[in-house]
C-alpha cells in the first residue's frame, strides 16, 4: 500500500509522476469534455459515493490528439488529497470517447490508490472541497502492462510515453 500512496503523491504533486519541467513543456492541446460534467463545476453525484445505487464512471470525450499517437491513457485524480480514483490505459488512439461505465476493446484498467482495478468513486467529507482532474494523455506507444498493473508502474509508463495531455477539472462542491 505504501507504493500506491507514493505513486498517488507523485501524480498529485507533479502530474502523473512527471517532473514539473517535463509537464510544463508537454503540449496541452487535447480538449477533454463530458456531456454530464462541466469544467469547474461539482462532480455529479452519480459519479460519487452519493450515487443512487452503485456509482459509475462518467462519460468523457476528447479531441485534438497529435498525429501518430500509439495509445491513450486516462487518469482521474484529486491532487489535493494525493488520490488516484481511476486509471485506464492502452486505449485505441482512434477512440474519441469513453461511454459511461465502460472500458472498450483492448483497453485496460490499472490499480487506483485503493488497490482496485476499477473506478473508485470519490467520497469527500461534507464541507471539504476537492478538485477532481480527468486527464487524457496521448502516448507514443502502448504501456504493454497487464490488466490491473500497479499504480506506480502505470504512472511511470505514462510519464515515459506521454506526448500531449488535456484535462477536465471538476470539484466536490
Amino acid at each position: 500500500m505504501g507504493a500506491l500512496v507514493a505513486g498517488a503523491a507523485l501524480v498529485a504533486s507533479t502530474g502523473c509522476g512527471m517532473s514539473s519541467e517535463l509537464r510544463a513543456e508537454m503540449p496541452t492541446d487535447i480538449n477533454v469534455t463530458s456531456p454530464m460534467m462541466q469544467e469547474a463545476q461539482p462532480l455529479p453525484s452519480a459519479y460519487t459515493c452519493e450515487a443512487d445505487g452503485e456509482p459509475v464512471s462518467p462519460p468523457l470525450s476528447w479531441s485534438g490528439l497529435p498525429d501518430d499517437v500509439g495509445s491513450i491513457a486516462l487518469v482521474m485524480d484529486d491532487p489535493g488529497a494525493a488520490v488516484v480514483f481511476w486509471m485506464v490505459y492502452d486505449l485505441d488512439p482512434q477512440l474519441v470517447e469513453l461511454r459511461q461505465n465502460t472500458v472498450p476493446g483492448n483497453a485496460k484498467l490499472g490499480q487506483n490508490t485503493f488497490g482496485d482495478s476499477a473506478y473508485g468513486a470519490p467520497c469527500p467529507e461534507e464541507g471539504d472541497v476537492h478538485e477532481y482532474r480527468f486527464t487524457v494523455y496521448a502516448l507514443d506507444g502502448t504501456l504493454d502492462l497487464p490488466e490491473g498493473a500497479a499504480l506506480s508502474l502505470t504512472l511511470d509508463g505514462i510519464a515515459e510515453q506521454a506526448v500531449a495531455r488535456g484535462t477536465l477539472v471538476t470539484s466536490s462542491e
